[in-house]
């Protein structure tokens, strides 16, 4: 049940490898891209690389992960999306990460993204909670979701590591 490659329109999704770090250090260190995580910001090559082996653990247990974006005409990362397993009020769901690099906003490429990786996990795991935990002012973030086919499920916000979490939920 792996999927190292995805594609949509304009997109090739990949399992990060080795070589991925400096792109994973680049978009984590760029403070435009964690203004709203700041948690998630990086400041060395260091801490990129213990990033992608947490990433590549989680791949290798679970068959899936976070994947890389690239346009289809660049082999140049531009941001990643994926999935991760983790725990909301003490049940099991698949948090939906995305994180574009700045100079990729804005042509609904983070949309596409998170829709091809929904799309995957309904075929893939079915029945299992997709979320997304969104802060309250990323509004950006709050369409991503949307157009992911998330809904705003507000009884089961929380304070995350760098505020408060609104969740979006994938309905069953």
């Amino acid at each position: 049940m792996t999927a190292d490659t995805l594609r949509t329109g304009r997109l090739l999704l990949s399992r990060p490898v080795a070589g991925d770090v400096e792109a994973i250090l680049a978009i984590h260190a760029d403070p435009l891209a964690c203004a709203h995580n700041p948690g998630d910001a990086l400041a060395s090559r260091t801490e990129a690389e213990e990033l992608f082996g947490r990433w590549d653990a989680h791949w290798r247990r679970h068959g899936f992960g976070y994947w890389v974006l690239r346009r289809q005409e660049t082999p140049d990362p531009i941001g990643f999306c994926g999935l991760k397993r983790m725990e909301l009020h003490r049940r099991p769901v698949l948090n939906l990460l995305y994180r574009l690099a700045p100079a990729a906003w804005g042509a609904g490429l983070g949309g596409e993204a998170a829709t091809a990786v929904v799309t995957w996990a309904r075929a893939e795991l079915p029945g299992q909670p997709v979320i997304a935990r969104v802060r309250p002012d990323n509004h950006a973030s709050h369409r991503v979701a949307l157009r992911a086919g998330l809904r705003r499920v507000p009884h089961l916000d929380e304070l995350g590591l760098d505020g408060p979490d609104q969740i979006y939920e994938l309905p069953t």
